[in-house]
């Protein structure tokens, strides 16, 4: 059993290129795959390991300048998320591009997994996505208004040319795990609201603490690791992935006739050129060489 642990902790950095060898090496030590964001306002992402391997990093995160308070959630999988370790240098652990967006200056109101339900069913209540629109596909709260973003980048211009229909409203936000809320409620703040909220731990600490007959939640979770999805209780979802577009597709959509293994699906075959495909089609091929020789191809989780 893996033991899987997604975090992230806004905290200022002087120096993050400086950061990034010691926590490769920690990574390293403790065997560890996934995937780890540093920036100058933190650090984000999610790995998995032992749980040996797991509490060494987390107990080194901690140990990191501000971050003595992070909180993680953990979940479980018989199989491997990740085949490598990644730390990567970011300008942003989360992508939004606002420059004077600070989630350390001030956030929306927190709300535990226990009280969402009642709020997001207020009649005053305007209940927002904030992630992107595969992830809204595969599930979402009852009621939620979906702002079709592609990318985290695309949410300051949908509220802008949206904003006069929640006008008189109370805002609650969710996404994955909490850290894009972090920034949409610093963003609305900033932009004169105060009646903003946003689900504590997001939405898959909602799905680990409130009961299925209890639940507002339809549908799965989209989660960016080799489960592909999650659904009540953290349970592996139906879900898989399409290696061309990195979008969820469920075992039937594999018989589709627009779907080839690694090269597209029903979603993404209208995006690519043949030239495209081609790439796509070697790539599949060295993978599959890759796995006859016993080997993982850098190429097989992307």
């Amino acid at each position: 059993m893996y033991t899987i642990a997604a975090l992230y902790h806004f905290s200022r950095f002087d120096d993050p290129a400086a950061m990034k060898a010691p926590l490769e090496a920690v990574c390293a030590n403790a065997g560890t795959t996934g995937s780890l964001l540093l920036a100058r306002e933190g650090i984000n992402g999610t790995i998995a390991g032992s749980r040996a391997g797991i509490d060494k990093v987390i107990a080194y995160v901690k140990s990191l300048p501000g971050c003595a308070d992070l909180i993680w959630k953990e979940s479980g999988s018989d199989h491997p998320p990740f085949a490598r370790m990644k730390v990567k240098l970011k300008k942003e652990i989360v992508t939004m591009g606002q420059p004077d967006v600070d989630p350390l200056a001030k956030v929306g109101h927190y709300v535990e997994p226990q009280d969402w339900n009642e709020l997001i069913s207020a009649p005053d209540v305007a209940v927002i996505d904030t992630r992107n629109d595969y992830e809204v596909a595969i599930g979402t709260f009852e009621g939620a208004v979906d702002p079709e973003t592609t990318t985290f980048r695309e949410f300051p211009e949908w509220w802008e040319k949206n904003k006069d229909r929640f006008h008189n409203k109370r805002i609650a936000m969710f996404c994955t795990g909490g850290i894009r809320c972090e920034k949409s409620t610093n963003f609305l703040m900033g932009q004169g609201l105060d009646e903003v909220y946003h689900l504590q731990g997001g939405i898959l600490k909602y799905l680990e603490e409130v009961p299925q007959d209890q639940s507002l939640w339809n549908g799965d979770c989209f989660v960016f690791d080799e489960r592909v999805s999650v659904g009540h209780g953290l349970v592996e979802g139906p879900h898989q992935l399409c290696r061309a577009c990195r979008r969820p597709i469920l075992p039937e959509d594999k018989q589709r006739a627009e779907y080839e293994e690694g090269v597209s699906c029903h979603q993404c075959i209208d995006e690519h050129t043949e030239a495209d495909r081609e790439r796509f089609r070697e790539r599949q091929k060295q993978i599959a060489l890759a796995k006859a020789r016993g080997e993982v191809h850098m190429g097989a989780h992307r």
